[in-house]
């Protein structure tokens, strides 16, 4: 196959599997209204691992668990888009939660004021299957009461949910971001496994997957183009993470709007939408003029309106 004919056919793929996110969520009702009372945080890419040396969320955990508080004291809903959980590389979902219960325990908390929706994405990609979701993110057994605990008793795991603006009518759509990527879309099966016997090992020592958008520019690139195709052509928005580059778009650019992750070295990044204004945010650990450590929130870029799209 030629290179144009290549690019083509990659180009129908992620088109055809956007739209699918998109019929998707229209068929299961998954629309959320938006007015001038909304206020969302979305995260995305935590890769909550095991606690061992190669689960990278861990230097960023306090930061995330300190945001996640301060937004939910303020009457923010939690959407966490896709690859929260990673279970790539760790095959139990129990030895995260144990690992990270604070985290867990915040959680909980934004579940029971029905303000917290969990996305599915490459690497939590097992919980689209309803009947493992809900096995493993039901309950779990506390080892201190010695008894089973309620967690999220039948969750809901998303792959995509529209989110329409009351005044203008226009819609962006939420999916984690590996939609027509096709190692981490149809093929995360093969993937998973290349994780497990190879490269979680050389992750340790620090070698790094070159399949991952987050790892390759020129794979992270061709995602933001594809998508941006589609935006275009359907006159519908993208809020995303997976490529673990934060973006608000410029002025004329497609309306493709990217969390980050929360698992990079100096912080974590995700996008606020407060009314109708969306805003890239950074959460991260700074020094006053006295030395003294404290969590700060920064704002990137915004507000970003749907007007503007």
């Amino acid at each position: 196959m030629g290179l144009a004919k290549q690019k083509e056919s990659d180009n129908l793929f992620d088109n055809k599997r956007l739209t699918e996110c998109y019929n998707k969520a229209l068929k299961n009702k998954d629309i959320l209204e938006i007015d001038e009372q909304t206020k969302i945080i979305f995260f995305s890419d935590c890769h909550r691992g095991d606690g061992s040396l190669s689960d990278e969320f861990t230097h960023n955990q306090n930061i995330f668990i300190y945001a996640l508080e301060d937004y939910l004291k303020k009457g923010y809903t939690y959407m966490e888009l896709g690859d929260g959980d990673e279970l790539w590389e760790y095959d139990k979902f129990e030895h995260i939660r144990i690992a990270h219960s604070d985290v867990f325990c915040v959680l909980k908390k934004y579940y029971e004021a029905d303000k917290f929706f969990y996305f599915y994405g490459n690497h939590n990609a097992k919980f689209r299957n309803k009947k493992k979701a809900d096995y493993a993110l039901t309950c779990y057994f506390d080892e201190y009461t010695d008894e089973n605990t309620v967690l999220f008793p039948y969750i809901d795991v998303k792959e995509s949910m529209i989110l329409r603006d009351k005044v203008s009518n226009k819609e962006i759509l939420a999916v984690h971001g590996h939609q027509g990527d096709f190692p981490n879309d149809k093929g995360w099966i093969l993937s998973l496994v290349l994780m497990k016997i190879f490269w979680r090992y050389m992750h340790k020592v620090g070698f790094q997957n070159p399949s991952s958008p987050s790892r390759n520019l020129v794979k992270r690139h061709k995602i933001e183009k594809n998508f941006s195709k589609w935006i275009r052509s359907k006159k519908i928005g993208i809020l995303c993470g997976h490529t673990h580059r934060p973006k608000l778009p410029d002025v004329d650019e497609a309306a493709y709007l990217n969390t980050g992750c929360c698992i990079h070295p100096r912080g974590i990044t995700g996008i606020e939408l407060v009314g109708r204004d969306f805003f890239l945010i950074h959460w991260n650990v700074v020094a006053d003029d006295k030395g003294f450590l404290s969590i700060k929130k920064k704002i990137m870029q915004g507000p970003y309106n749907f007007e503007q799209m």
